[in-house]
């Protein structure tokens, strides 16, 4: 795979390139740039397969160097310092991202996953729903991107019923009484969706409280859904869940 790396420090570009060297021999850095302009003539030059993006990079971003970018033929790892609002869209699109310094191991992982995504083509869609998420003017993602083996699911925030951990993959419940199963475990939805106003009733269930008809006094603590779903509450936390829900 050809790489471009992009970082406004150089420090940072060396210790990338280092890494990659090292764990990642099946990438080959083809050129490094430390400012959109110059990345934008980089990747008008080399068309690599990868790039290796920063997200803030002083008054501009790597969203601003992909808005810029006509064709996106190639796949985007994001490398931040930052776990913010930018961080949050790229989790809503399902797209990988590094938090700096970067972790070896999660750099492996995520070059593996990138390989089979360039194989299958599947970036430019994704990368075409984060952009149009950030220039949003509001903070509130209204879709996220489900990756299934075949295709990538848009599914409105408000259509998510509610969410079951299956070991470590993810069951997500819709109000067309859809089912769709997505291999990553439940807390990473229940920290991406806890600001969307959606509740940890258990360590297994997370809800819309959208669609919670009543709560149930049964088994020290049900919410009954409003197709009749039963959901169990767990004891540490009942309180959490009543304060959210008024009870």
């Amino acid at each position: 795979m050809r790489a471009i790396l992009v970082d406004d420090e150089l420090p940072n570009l060396e210790n990338l390139q280092v890494l990659l060297a090292k764990n990642c021999p099946e990438v080959k850095v083809v050129a490094i740039a430390n400012n959109i302009n110059d990345a934008f003539e980089k990747v008008k030059l080399h068309r690599p397969d990868l790039l290796f993006l920063d997200i803030q990079m002083g008054k501009t971003t790597g969203f601003d160097l992909l808005n810029l970018l006509p064709e996106k033929t190639f796949e985007v790892i994001f490398v931040t310092a930052y776990d913010n609002y930018g961080i949050q869209a790229v989790k809503f699109a399902a797209l990988d991202y590094l938090l700096k310094p970067v972790d070896p191991d999660e750099l492996i992982a995520a070059v593996s996953k990138a390989k089979e995504r360039i194989t299958n083509k599947m970036n430019s869609e994704q990368l075409s729903f984060l952009l149009n998420q950030i220039k949003r003017s509001e903070p509130a993602v209204p879709k996220i991107a489900l990756p299934q083996q075949h295709e990538i699911r848009y599914v409105s925030i408000d259509d998510i019923v509610r969410c079951v951990a299956d070991n470590t993959y993810t069951f997500f419940y819709l109000s067309t009484d859809e089912k769709i199963l997505i291999s990553k475990p439940l807390k990473e939805y229940a920290d991406l969706l806890k600001p969307q106003g959606f509740i940890r009733a258990h360590q297994s269930h997370l809800v819309n409280p959208k669609y919670v008809k009543s709560w149930l006094k049964e088994d020290g603590g049900t919410l009954l859904m409003n197709n009749g779903d039963k959901i169990p509450v767990s004891k540490p936390n009942r309180e959490m869940v009543k304060a959210v829900l008024g009870k």
